[in-house]
């Protein structure tokens, strides 16, 4: 079993390396004096079992050519098989035409990885399980459902809590966060006149005195979780928190949570941390290299990996 990362986020994969007791594979990711990418392994990979350790955060495209470069450098060198780790999946929000003459850019980088000799994706919290059905290879979603509860249940006083999902689309998400630690269910009523604009329309549900926590797979622009805190604290919510898998929080996104009426927001390590979220006094991390590596174990020993989950 080797373990090869790119660029987009070392510290977490170093994390999952050291959860297995495994070293990262000497490899050089580098780019040219005209940014092309160039890889070189430095270790002999001929008959192994290869994971490759890359999101396709932000810069989305350089990350992603990264990933389709050390899976053709790892073809080439004989290895295997090769499962791209892929913590944060970009391009995952672009998964169907809502509009005329727009691609579905999530199939098409999933046949890109496909294309490149990928054997098997393992990513978490994808935007919309039907994502899976894109990949023409196997590909297991993992769940942060379990590393979200047990910090909840260490800092939240379960009994007065009540789980909220700021859209529609993403009650399944937030109804199991909900189940494990058996709190209520509100949804947040809302539309989108254009892309990263939502407007909240309704609450459902009975938020009065309570401590809100809101369940999302991405924060962008954090203008939608801004606004559904708003409305949650003007329904008689008693404080508004977020739990948020991947911290995309593109450029801005950070001083307006900080600014904003948010306690906390709380995401895992799935994307690369930045100085300005560092700097932001209600913006917490929490480390989903366990549930990784417990993955990637399981995966190379040919064991269940959904059994994590139920």
């Amino acid at each position: 079993m080797k373990l090869v990362t790119g660029n987009s986020n070392r510290a977490l994969a170093e994390a999952i390396a050291n959860y297995l007791d495994l070293p990262l594979t000497d490899c050089t990711v580098k780019r040219f004096a005209d940014q092309e990418i160039h890889v070189q392994l430095h270790e002999n990979v001929r008959g192994e079992d290869v994971y490759i350790l890359q999101s396709t955060s932000a810069p989305a495209d350089g990350n992603l050519m990264e990933l389709l470069i050390l899976t053709d450098a790892l073809r080439r060198s004989s290895a295997r098989r090769i499962t791209a780790v892929i913590p944060y999946f970009g391009y995952a929000r672009q998964d169907r035409r809502d509009i005329g003459r727009t691609p579905i850019s999530a199939k098409l980088v999933a046949n890109m990885i496909a294309g490149a000799g990928v054997h098997r994706v393992i990513t978490v919290d994808l935007h919309t399980d039907q994502i899976q059905g894109f990949f023409d290879i196997p590909t297991d979603n993992l769940y942060s459902a379990p590393v979200m509860t047990r910090d909840i249940e260490k800092c939240y006083d379960t009994r007065n809590l009540m789980i909220v999902s700021p859209d529609v689309g993403g009650v399944a998400r937030a109804r199991a966060i909900a189940k494990r630690i058996g709190a209520d269910l509100a949804i947040v009523d809302k539309r989108r006149p254009r892309a990263g604009v939502s407007e909240v329309m309704n609450i459902i549900g009975d938020v009065s005195g309570k401590s809100c926590l809101l369940i999302d797979d991405i924060v962008d622009s954090g203008g939608t979780l801004i606004n559904a805190a708003q409305a949650l604290l003007e329904a008689g919510a008693k404080e508004v928190s977020a739990y948020i898998t991947h911290g995309v929080l593109s450029e801005g996104a950070c001083e307006r949570i900080g600014a904003s009426n948010l306690k906390e927001l709380v995401v895992t390590d799935s994307i690369n941390e930045t100085e300005a979220q560092r700097q932001t006094h209600n913006i917490r991390r929490i480390i989903i290299a366990p549930l990784i590596g417990e993955a990637l174990a399981r995966t190379a020993k040919e064991q269940s990996v959904s059994s994590l989950f139920y």
